[in-house]
């Protein structure tokens, strides 16, 4: 092949790294080579390594300059385009994957109708084109990086921080002081901005969740709904049916259920059959048939969800008395007429006042012990007969809450109070002595802030719970076309309710949004053609869709006839966007330009591209040239025919090559070819480290008689082998050739030394040395072979003798312990009474130092008598232990 990986120029070799390194070692100059014919070799080496470092640079850079040209085309045509409908239809084909794998499980469940989840796809459409969500608070675009609420009634999404504002302020209007005496005592709720619905104080947003809330500060996926964490929904059905969401976390409520459920009508007269969850209540249109509540007709609707409704029948139904009888429903039988009762009571005096009822009159209510009007005094007389006043005085408390009744005991209300008191105006800034029964309101007009924080309250004796705010607020709201019809207030004001029409640039194709974004919002996309007249020499326009300000540039071909024949292919040039050279240098920024730094003119035509197929000089190989440059050329490899050496190629780059006789092969070298002047590089037998002696020749080179300085297995010893017997002995010989024939010198794990002769790999694990194995007390002793112990084979137990000499000394060691105690108390004691002896102060002006006489105790004069015989049975035991482990 030509042009293969490995390249070869005179004594450097471009291969691998092994092989960039043996040419390097072949620039010392052999025997018999002059210094002039190697100084001719590393100049023709550096000369061609620079040509070829510099091929390569030229064409890393003609690729850069290609990239930034096309880079730069793009950027101005995308900067100065003014339509983007490509974008707009690689946006659509993205959005439209992700609904549908947004909804694939649900319509899995209703084999592909999707005719349920139209108002779900509505708040996901809107999640997806940029202003259609905006925060009704701040009146700005929600957008897919920033932390969101949604609310729960009526799905509306708004910032997490404006949510938060608003949640704050509402709790902070509601349970102000200045309005309610409660305040911090109670759970006020605060509403939602658009719906109002109510949450209490606790369930205030203070974390950005996903939709479903499951997952906290969702991550941003580009294939994924904003703010979605791309799992299950799983939130419960409204109404709960037991069953929960199948779509992929979404905005906007949840689809009717899709499972499948079996069950019966209304009424249960009907088989079971299976339907729908969500539409799982179903009637039969049978008759219902239940007994009415009057127990005496049965419900003649279609079968019905629900209680019955009322009977509708209407009957002659007597009242509760009895004495009357009219036509009623049959629903209300229980009625009462207008008429008194009448009936006469048991004291045969009076008669039943009560208005038509069922139960007994009772007794006479005038009957039995009655009180005066003041309720003093009691008196038991006859029902005929009133009951008197005591005459003592009345002693009921007045309306004032304050004064007694000064009258006599008296029938009827008491009359006002008419005491003149000390009395303070409401708002506790006067006094005025005045009848009781009097209000006092001064005519100090209130100069306190009322909740609006703006104007005064200006009541008159205001007692300091000032009324809310009763002007009209004004501002202008954040649309900048209307003003706030809402109460005066304070903080921000509520968004404008207003909607405007935003219509596309033919008008057919209208969008509502809020008041104050049509400045910023981009009109909608329509699905009409634009009828605009070409710019261009084309006769007609590419088709595309409605769009506002000017159309795209024309994209279709030139085909304008070239002077060499062809058709121009590229794009249409009649308005290509030029960058203007020479503009006016401003002065400052603060300086605008006066001219654009783009112009729209047509340019000419390129010069021709079509490819034309050329071969190269060295005839390596035909590329297509583009028409306007189609000449020989040199191509970027090397040569390649085959010099003389029969080895090597030639190096130079892509030339012509004259042809001496017509029949020779054509890919041999010519005159104008390098000739090879390298060593010979042919591969030498596995292991042979040396090169061929010779110079580049064609055929075999000799066997290798040099001699190898290699170690042995284990590292000590130096052997020299002869090349030759090296490489062409098997495993067993060189394993034979390579040890040095002593003991090996390593170390077993055991801690020996390997009985082997030098070897190759790890050591036998076989330890055959034998070792000393003594029992806990170190008494026996055995001799056994080191793999045994290693393998816990063995064990030497301690016999009776050693357990009878651990049992002597341990009660050794309790004799000593007990010695040293009572020997400590005796001296304890010996210092208690010297100490006692000091006290007694029988020399007070003399010192002296107290002699005490301790008597020796029976140990302390005994004991060297008992010690001497123990010490030496031990001594004896200790020897004879010795003699017996050497």
């Amino acid at each position: 092949m030509l042009g293969a990986p490995e390249l070869n120029c005179g004594v450097f070799r471009l291969g691998s790294h092994k092989s960039r390194v043996e040419g390097e070692n072949r620039l010392i100059r052999p025997a018999g080579q002059t210094p002039f014919d190697a100084a001719q070799d590393a100049v023709g080496f550096l000369s061609c390594k620079c040509t070829l470092l510099e091929l390569s640079s030229q064409k890393k850079f003609d690729e850069i300059k290609k990239a930034n040209q096309a880079a730069a085309k793009k950027l101005v045509e995308d900067q100065f385009s003014s339509s983007s409908e490509d974008d707009d239809e690689d946006a659509e084909v993205k959005q439209g994957k992700i609904l549908a794998k947004t909804f694939t499980i649900y319509t899995s469940q209703t084999d592909g109708d999707a005719s349920e989840l139209e108002r779900t796809r509505q708040y996901m459409n809107e999640a997806f084109q940029s202003g259609a969500m905006t925060c009704l608070i701040c009146i700005a675009s929600v957008k897919r990086n920033q932390a969101v609420w949604s609310c729960c009634g009526c799905f509306c999404i708004f910032h997490l921080v404006c949510i938060q504002k608003w949640a704050k302020d509402s709790l902070f209007l509601v349970s102000s002081p200045l309005t309610d005496d409660d305040f911090g005592k109670k759970d006020y709720p605060w509403p939602c901005p658009k719906c109002r619905f109510e949450y209490k104080r606790s369930e205030t947003p203070s974390r950005y969740y996903c939709y479903c809330g499951k997952v906290e500060n969702p991550a941003l996926d580009p294939w994924l709904v904003p703010h979605s964490c791309g799992q299950i929904c799983e939130r419960e059905f409204k109404p709960s049916c037991g069953h929960k969401c199948l779509l992929l976390c979404h905005p906007g409520p949840c689809p009717p259920c899709p499972k499948m459920v079996t069950t019966t009508c209304h009424c249960k007269k009907a088989k079971p059959v299976p339907r729908r969850c969500s539409a799982k209540e179903w009637s039969c249109r049978l008759p219902c048939g239940r007994t009415l509540l009057c127990g005496q007709h049965t419900c003649e609707n279609s079968c019905h969800a629900g209680d019955c409704q009322p009977c509708p029948r209407v009957s002659k139904q007597r009242c509760i008395c009895g004495r009357q009888t009219a036509e009623r429903l049959c629903a209300s039988p229980q009625w009462q007429c207008d008429q008194v009762c009448g009936k006469r009571l048991p004291c045969g005096n009076h008669t039943c006042e009560r208005v038509c009822h069922a139960d007994p009159c009772g007794d006479c209510p005038r009957s039995g012990k009655r009180s005066c009007p003041c309720e003093k005094s009691k008196f038991t007389l006859p029902c005929t007969e009133d009951v008197p006043t005591c005459g003592d005085s009345c002693d009921k408390v007045l309306e004032c809450g304050i004064h007694k009744c000064s009258q006599r005991c008296h029938r009827g209300p008491c009359e006002i109070c008419r005491q003149e008191v000390e009395k303070q105006c409401r708002c506790g800034k006067h006094t005025k002595r005045m009848p009781c029964h009097k209000p006092y309101l001064c005519e100090t007009k209130c100069t306190k802030i009322r909740d609006c924080q703006k104007h005064q309250c200006r009541r008159k004796c205001c007692p300091g719970n000032c009324p809310p705010c009763d002007q009209v607020c004004g501002r202008t709201l954040g649309c900048r076309n209307h003003k706030c019809p809402s109460g005066c207030h304070r903080g921000s004001c509520n968004p404008c309710p207003e909607t405007v029409d935003v219509k596309c640039n033919c008008g057919k194709t209208v969008i509502k949004v809020p008041c104050g974004r049509e400045r910023t919002i981009k009109p909608p996309k329509c699905k009409q053609l634009c009828s605009r007249p070409p710019t261009c020499h084309h006769s007609t326009q590419e088709k595309h869709y409605c769009h506002s300000g000017r159309c795209p540039p024309c994209r279709q071909s030139c085909q304008k006839t070239l002077a060499c024949g062809h058709l121009c292919p590229v794009s249409c040039h009649d308005e290509a966007l030029v960058k203007q050279t020479g503009l006016h240098q401003s002065a400052g920024p603060w300086e605008q330009p006066s001219e654009p730094a783009f112009i729209q003119t047509a340019l000419p035509c390129p010069p021709c591209e079509v490819p034309v197929p050329v071969e190269c000089l060295g005839q390596h190989e035909v590329s297509p040239l583009p028409c306007h440059s189609a000449n020989p050329y040199p191509c970027i490899r090397f040569c390649g025919r085959l010099l003389d050496c029969q080895n090597h190629t030639c190096m130079k780059e892509c030339h012509h090559v004259t042809k001496l006789n017509s029949t020779e092969d054509e890919k041999k070298a010519g005159p104008e070819c390098l000739q090879c002047e390298e060593e010979c590089t042919k591969p030498r037998p596995s292991g042979c480290p040396h090169r061929c002696v010779l110079p580049c020749h064609p055929g075999d080179c000799p066997s290798c008689l040099q001699m190898l300085k290699i170690k042995c297995h284990c590292k000590l010893s130096i052997l020299y082998i002869e090349c030759l017997k090296l490489t062409c002995a098997d495993l067993k010989e060189k394993e034979l050739l390579t040890s040095c024939k002593n003991q090996c010198p390593k170390e077993l794990p055991c801690g020996h030394r390997c009985k082997e002769i030098c070897h190759s790999g790890s050591c036998p694990l076989n330890c055959s040395q034998k070792v000393k194995l003594r029992c806990l007390c170190k008494r026996l002793k055995k001799e056994i072979q080191c793999s045994k112990i290693k393998e816990g084979q063995v064990s030497l137990e301690c016999d009776a003798l050693c357990k009878e000499m651990k049992r002597k000394a341990s009660e050794i060691k309790e004799a000593e312990a007990k010695a040293a105690v009572e020997e400590e108390k005796r001296r304890q004691q010996a210092e208690l009474e010297a100490f006692e002896n000091r006290l007694k102060g029988r020399r007070k002006n003399k010192r002296r130092k107290d002699e005490v006489e301790v008597e020796q105790s029976s140990w302390q004069k005994y004991k060297n008598l008992i010690m001497l015989p123990v010490f030496g049975v031990a001594v004896v035991m200790v020897a004879w232990l010795m003699v017996y482990n050497d």
